[in-house]
């Protein structure tokens, strides 16, 4: 029998804000962005009293908590405490997955004896998180991870929960289906149709009309209802698919400078990560949002792969030169596939202008690597210098994902 353990930080960078400054604590805080339409990416359990949610803008939870605290998250704090968070979860076993930020996945099958059982490793990380960073986190312990997900979500805040599998069937019976991992609001409305509200009615229904709905897809939520699920961890992740980076602009753009500022500027930062773990890709897509919020994506095979900056950027232009823009921009992204390893990264270029090419984003990509990102950076978009003020969910402690925060 597996036994996975999930750890979920609470509140986590509203916590970590508040451990770093004590006249927070207690308080209804909620960390926002730097832009000026910045929305709540974290409230404390305090503000959670009044109803401000993740996603709600400034003046939504203002409206709600006169006197809440909007505080600009610090993206390197929580990058930093990610990373040794996951120091403290390697000292219990080698199978970690890092979810995501504020979450991680344990397995610790083949290692709980050694530590006095499950209960007492997910106690033990409770107390070195608390001691080391003063923030809490939340314990689920399961057979497989959408059950330790489960029962760290409905034990928050500072909780621990052990679902054994003679306790399952009791605790889906009557649980909202929307309360799995994986099944969000408009699914759970799909199924409301059907007539199935909760975990149990999911797991009892005819396989034959779950696959009639929603095909392949089907058979896997009738297992989610019965608390089944065979997804292992990732523990090493495997080699990424595309490099991309999108920015929700301060400001809603239209002009064409403009749009090639932000494109340029979203290019190096893509091209920039291709080169730093010697990826090359032939596929760009860019996608773009107009203010009403309607996003669609377009892409473009090149001949060859690359990594170069302006070849990227080139290929977006032409891309975003072809749609007839409808309405004003206030998302842009800008993403690079069909990955494959740098051949020969060394190798001289035949043609001199590519030697200068490959030299100057050397070092460029050398000034920045030691002093920060856009010590030095292109002169066309030397007047859009804002950064991202909300950390990517894709972020991770190692490797390519392991972007500037």
């Amino acid at each position: 029998m597996n036994i996975i353990l999930c750890i979920d930080m609470d509140a986590f960078f509203a916590s970590v804000e508040q451990q770093a400054n004590p006249k927070l604590r207690g308080k209804p805080v909620a960390v926002i962005g730097s832009g000026h339409r910045t929305v709540v990416t974290t409230r404390s359990y305090e503000a959670r009293k009044f109803g401000v949610k993740t996603g709600m803008n400034v003046y939504e939870a203002k409206k709600l908590c006169p006197h809440i605290i909007f505080v600009v998250g610090d993206n390197d704090k929580y990058a930093h405490t990610c990373r040794e968070l996951s120091e403290i979860y390697t000292a219990f076993t080698p199978d970690v997955e890092i979810y995501s930020i504020d979450e991680a996945f344990l397995d610790v099958t083949t290692t709980h004896h050694l530590f006095g059982g499950p209960e007492a490793i997910g106690l033990e990380i409770k107390k070195k998180v608390k001691s080391k960073f003063g923030i809490n986190c939340t314990v689920g312990i399961a057979t497989n991870i959408l059950l330790a997900k489960l029962a760290s979500d409905i034990s928050k805040p500072d909780g621990l929960r052990w679902i054994k599998p003679g306790d399952t069937s009791s605790v889906l019976e009557n649980l909202a289906v929307e309360e799995l991992w994986g099944i969000g609001r408009k699914l759970a409305e799909k199924l409301d149709l059907l007539g199935i509200k909760t975990c149990g009615e999911l797991g009892n229904a005819p396989a034959s009309l779950l696959r009639s709905k929603f095909g392949i897809t089907g058979e896997a939520l009738k297992m989610m209802g019965q608390g089944i699920c065979h997804r292992p961890l990732i523990v090493k992740e495997s080699g990424p698919k595309s490099v991309g980076h999108s920015m929700t602009l301060p400001y809603d753009i239209w002009k064409e400078k403009d749009i090639e500022a932000y494109t340029l500027k979203l290019s190096e930062m893509v091209g920039r990560r291709a080169r730093k773990y010697r990826l090359t890709g032939n596929v760009i897509c860019v996608t773009l949002r107009y203010k009403s919020f309607e996003t669609f994506s377009r892409q473009s095979k090149i001949k060859q792969r690359t990594g170069d900056t302006h070849e990227i950027y080139n290929t977006a232009m032409k891309i975003i030169k072809g749609i007839k823009l409808r309405d004003s921009i206030r998302l842009i992204g800008v993403s690079l596939s069909g990955l494959a390893e740098s051949e020969n990264p060394e190798q001289l270029p035949l043609i001199q202008e590519y030697a200068r090419k490959r030299d100057l984003l050397k070092a460029m990509d050398h000034i920045n690597d030691r002093f920060g990102d856009f010590t030095i950076s292109w002169a066309r978009y030397m007047l859009h210098r804002s950064r991202p003020a909300v950390i990517s969910p894709a972020w991770r402690p190692q490797g390519i994902r392991r972007t500037t925060v």
